[in-house]
């Protein structure tokens, strides 16, 4: 192979690298504490819903109240949803899930692992990723969240709405995982 063949050879592994990688980014979304109130939800940070990466993160955190506090975690839920309210459809599918499986949010959050029954590290932190399908519709995204029970990363859609703001959508991250090893009779 001569010089010129080995220098296109190099300029395509590369720019094909680059188009894999379009649209590839993560980010940690942290919280120093899990907030007590609606109010406490409201006024974090993330709670602006200006980046589609906090709106994801904040829906791992409302789906985690609902085992303790149902009304609280629809009450962060609805205000997730914005403009669209939650349906009665919505609502029973929570009551679902939730029936015997209350590690299930938890285990989005890093450290959680079914060894350690999805106990998140602290400060609590969610990763939040996007990939080159994340926006292949005008006004939503798929972002991407990582469970600490699943071998592939579960997704919550987004919608922008006219003010700017990224409000959830859809959330698919309740699907079963591995059980945590107290829970697991052959483990």
């Amino acid at each position: 192979m001569g010089l010129f063949d080995k220098l296109k050879q190099a300029t395509e592994s590369v720019a094909r690298d680059v188009v894999q990688n379009v649209g590839c980014r993560s980010e940690d979304v942290q919280f120093a504490k899990l907030p007590d109130t609606l109010e406490e939800f409201r006024s974090l940070p993330q709670a602006s819903l200006t980046s589609p990466f906090d709106t994801a993160a904040l829906t791992v955190l409302a789906l985690c109240f609902y085992p303790q506090d149902k009304e609280l975690s629809l009450n962060m839920l609805a205000y997730l949803k914005g403009p669209q309210p939650l349906s009665e459809h919505d609502k029973q599918f929570l009551r679902d899930r939730f029936m015997d499986k209350d590690y299930v949010p938890r285990s989005y959050f890093k450290g959680a692992s079914p060894q350690n029954d999805y106990t998140p590290a602290e400060p609590y932190t969610i990763r939040v990723s996007e990939n080159p399908y994340s926006y292949t519709e005008e006004n939503y995204a798929k972002m991407f969240i990582q469970s600490g029970g699943a071998d592939s990363p579960r997704y919550v859609q987004l919608r922008k709405a006219k003010d700017g703001k990224w409000y959830l959508w859809e959330q698919f991250l309740l699907a079963d995982i591995r059980q945590p090893e107290s829970a697991d009779p052959w483990a």
